[in-house]
């Protein structure tokens, strides 16, 4: 049986972090029970000064924070400008308030591959690097995870990806968003949260993190961890 607490899971010399999209719960709620979240906040503004700083303060030992990248970035295609120059500068700003060290940049689901848009997502997650210690991207629905993967291992970056839509990535690292089995609205009955589990507990020695992102992620991230225990 593998131990699991506060979304850290230790076994089989991998590391196994669980958490959510935001907080789902109020935060200090949210600190008892997992050690990881992806601040959603960051997308579409920034957090106040009094909401970081309290986030900081009331976070256990060893919580990470990520921060979802501004929206803009997506927007303008990962093409470098002002905008992107600017949408960069605000997020380190709020990730030096809260020692974060993991930004992910989500694409629009509009957002083509093509071989222009390759190029710009490659010169901006090379350049993003310089910024952030652990850099995430989701290209979106058009782009297929084994090739984005590729990109990945070409950028040192991560690629997001639906371990129950796609599978695992075979890279040592990896990082899976869990948008809900039918969208964000939906839920992860017990059946899928089983199969998770077993997915996850064969990535052998790899290092991956776990992001609920649907309505229940509080709930079924719970269970998730509960299910990778109890095996």
């Amino acid at each position: 049986m593998r131990a699991v607490t506060g979304g850290l899971c230790y076994g089989c010399g991998r590391m196994m972090v669980v958490g959510c999209a935001g907080f789902a719960v109020p935060a200090t709620r949210y600190f008892k029970e997992y050690l990881f979240v992806e601040v959603q906040e960051t997308h579409l503004a920034v957090p106040g000064p009094g909401t970081v700083r309290r986030w900081r303060r009331e976070a256990p030992p060893g919580f990470e924070f990520a921060l979802l990248g501004p929206r803009e970035i997506g927007q303008e295609g990962f093409r470098d400008g002002k905008v992107i120059e600017t949408a960069l500068k605000t997020l380190g700003e709020v990730a030096k308030e809260l020692a974060a060290k993991t930004a992910v940049f989500v694409a629009p689901s509009d957002f083509p591959h093509s071989r222009a848009n390759r190029a710009a997502l490659r010169d901006f997650l090379k350049n993003v690097k310089k910024q952030f210690e652990t850099i995430v991207f989701e290209p979106g629905p058009a782009w297929n995870p084994d090739e984005s993967d590729d990109l990945a291992e070409e950028t040192q970056t991560l690629c997001a990806r639906d371990p129950l839509h796609h599978g695992l990535s075979k890279r040592k690292g990896a990082y899976y968003r869990l948008p809900g089995p039918a969208g964000h609205k939906s839920r992860y009955e017990d059946p899928a949260i089983e199969k998770l589990a077993e997915i996850a507990l064969a990535g052998g020695d790899q290092d991956a993190t776990y992001v609920f992102t649907n309505v229940d992620m509080f709930a079924d991230a719970k269970r998730f961890k509960r299910a990778v225990s109890a095996v």
